[in-house]
């Protein structure tokens, strides 16, 4: 097994294809086909389906990508600590986040501080963040929980209480507060299976003997509040997130108190990668500087 066997590999699944591989390293398509072919012959694995002009990983090189990219990562590593006069943070911060609303307060003055990081943001719920981090597809993630795994670092960001929320004018438009009993002959709208906010709702409710069926389940914060707002339900969300809309009204959830924490987490075996420290350490300075954000 040869170092350049395994990098041509692994660029030809980063990228996708051969020819983009061969563009990224600055080396012709014959010659990372080559390497493929021979880390493929030698160790008598079938790395990638061929069909056409198109390539995908088979399971074994499924499997090796997952090695690669923590070999590759740890290779940059030790190119960072074998340069440490080199101050300047630089490179992409893949950010996953239940909701880019607690990530306002950092991500501004981070990219300011630091110009030569691109910073991705996307959304996903907490099952789906864990397993990107644990796939090395994300650096940062933002979970609603604050024990999301031994294999994570955490950094509070607080928690605030989950409250309802309806269209203005529509469903119980005189009642301030409902109890979980009512709730259940509503229609509700919940985030889909793996949603930490709807796990603590569905369990809370368990415990009194109730059940608490969705009328629609959709994916994403954002088409949770359009649906609200349309009229078609009541949706579910920390008071934190609520933010500010016209179109709707907030409702207390009586006789109950469900707090929902958000962390900042990210995988232990990352914290030295330069980008993931600066980050976290930049997000720890922020909460200590401003306590209100916390």
């Amino acid at each position: 097994m040869r170092h350049s066997q395994l990098k041509a590999f692994h660029f030809v699944a980063k990228h996708g294809g051969f020819s983009r591989a061969a563009e990224a390293l600055f080396l012709t398509q014959p010659a990372i086909s080559e390497q493929v072919r021979k880390l493929e012959q030698d160790h008598d694995l079938l790395l990638f389906q061929r069909e056409r002009k198109r390539v995908t990983l088979t399971p074994d090189g499924e499997q090796l990508y997952r090695y690669t990219k923590q070999y590759f990562e740890i290779e940059g590593q030790i190119e960072d600590y074998l340069s440490e006069t080199k101050a300047v943070v630089d490179g992409e911060l893949r950010i996953i986040a239940d909701s880019a609303y607690h990530m306002t307060a950092f991500l501004g003055p981070f990219q300011k501080k630091n110009p030569n990081v691109t910073i991705t943001v996307r959304s996903g719920n907490s099952e789906e963040i864990l397993e990107e981090l644990r796939a090395y597809n994300a650096e940062i993630g933002v979970v609603g929980s604050l024990s999301p795994g031994k294999d994570m670092d955490v950094l509070s960001l607080g928690s605030t209480e989950i409250v309802a929320f309806a269209a203005q004018g529509v469903l119980l438009a005189s009642k301030p507060t409902l109890s979980l009993e009512e709730l259940s002959n509503l229609p509700l709208i919940f985030r889909e299976t793996g949603s930490k906010t709807r796990q603590k709702l569905e369990d809370e409710a368990k415990k009194h003997g109730i059940t608490l069926k969705p009328a629609i389940v959709a994916e994403g914060r954002e088409a949770i509040r359009e649906l609200v707002a349309s009229g078609a339900g009541i949706g579910f969300v920390s008071q934190a997130e609520y933010g500010h809309d016209d179109r709707l009204r907030q409702i207390k959830l009586k006789g109950i108190n469900l707090q929902m924490g958000e962390s900042i987490i990210s995988l232990s075996q990352r914290r030295e990668v330069k980008i993931i420290r600066a980050f976290t350490e930049f997000a720890q300075r922020t909460l200590e500087e401003n306590p209100a954000n916390d």
